[in-house]
């Protein structure tokens, strides 16, 4: 294992390699964990509903037209024809290419998507790995980075930003402080207040001055996640920049697909955007933000 770790420090090319390979297998999980993760707990929403209202006598939890959804079971399968995924046909990347994008047995086309994760998944890893070397930092990142991925794209299908990773990544942030690996423990736990605060003060101003709730409490944890991680110096900024995001593509949103003004839109991928930017290249923007305006 030292020798491993020892290669890697003396050949970035080989932890680079290493990172993007292994990462692209991580991304096939995220894809199953994006796609399956909301029905999970739809389906627990529902039992806890039933035990709730005690009907779960005449409506039992399980009943046999719903199948219980887990990570790993049932097996993949394609949503057009239920033909059961070979594991040859599930290699990251690759398979989707040599199959054309198309599925193996009715060739309906096998979303982009899952591809793109992958991809993204792979690219934003060794981003982190040249950032951070062998560290294990480094591992932490790439944690927090996997897990953004998640709620990104589940906050963008179902407006859902899920505790069960959002509460984890909060932790873990502040435990790789713990020592002050990115910030000072002290930054990163008033960073975590002043992020849950920030967003959860205008959220009920808003809602004082217009009876309506402007964003989801999952928004007030993914900031507390940031500040956790980055400490609250650089939280004006990550806010900022989400704000700034959010509101041209929301206006082009309203002027060019004509989505309306009372829809909502989700906040959690700008949030996750804007907070893995800051986290990586935070400090740089801001001196130069601060210089331009001085």
């Amino acid at each position: 294992m030292t020798d491993f770790i020892t290669l890697m420090n003396h050949s970035p090319v080989f932890f680079y390699g290493i990172t993007f390979v292994f990462s692209l297998m991580i991304g096939s999980f995220l894809n199953v964990v994006i796609f399956r993760l909301p029905k999970m707990l739809e389906q627990g929403w529902k039992r806890e509903c039933r035990e709730f209202l005690a009907d779960e006598v005449s409506t039992p939890t399980n009943t046999g037209d719903e199948e219980i959804i887990t990570l790993s079971t049932p097996s993949s399968t394609c949503p057009s024809c239920q033909h059961k995924i070979r594991f040859y046909e599930n290699i990251p990347l690759i398979s989707w290419l040599f199959l054309r994008g198309k599925c193996s047995q009715c060739q309906s086309k096998i979303s982009l998507r899952y591809p793109l994760v992958e991809l993204a998944t792979a690219i934003l890893s060794v981003v982190i790995a040249a950032n951070y070397g062998v560290t294990f930092t480094t591992l932490m990142l790439l944690v927090l980075t996997w897990g953004l991925i998640c709620l990104t794209l589940i906050d963008y299908d179902h407006m859902l930003l899920p505790d069960q990773i959002t509460l984890p990544l909060l932790w873990l942030g502040l435990l790789v402080n713990i020592n002050g690996a990115i910030v000072p423990l002290s930054d990163a736990v008033i960073g975590a207040v002043a992020g849950y605060m920030s967003l959860f003060s205008v959220f009920w101003l808003f809602k004082l001055v217009t009876g309506k709730e402007g964003m989801g409490h999952g928004d007030f944890k993914l900031v507390a996640v940031f500040g956790a991680w980055i400490g609250w110096q650089l939280l004006p900024l990550l806010i900022l920049m989400a704000s700034a995001v959010g509101a041209i593509i929301g206006i082009s949103l309203m002027v060019f697909k004509n989505h309306q003004r009372e829809q909502a839109i989700p906040f959690g991928p700008y949030l996750a955007i804007a907070g893995w930017i800051t986290l990586i290249w935070g400090n740089g923007i801001w001196s130069w933000y601060l210089s331009y305006l001085t």
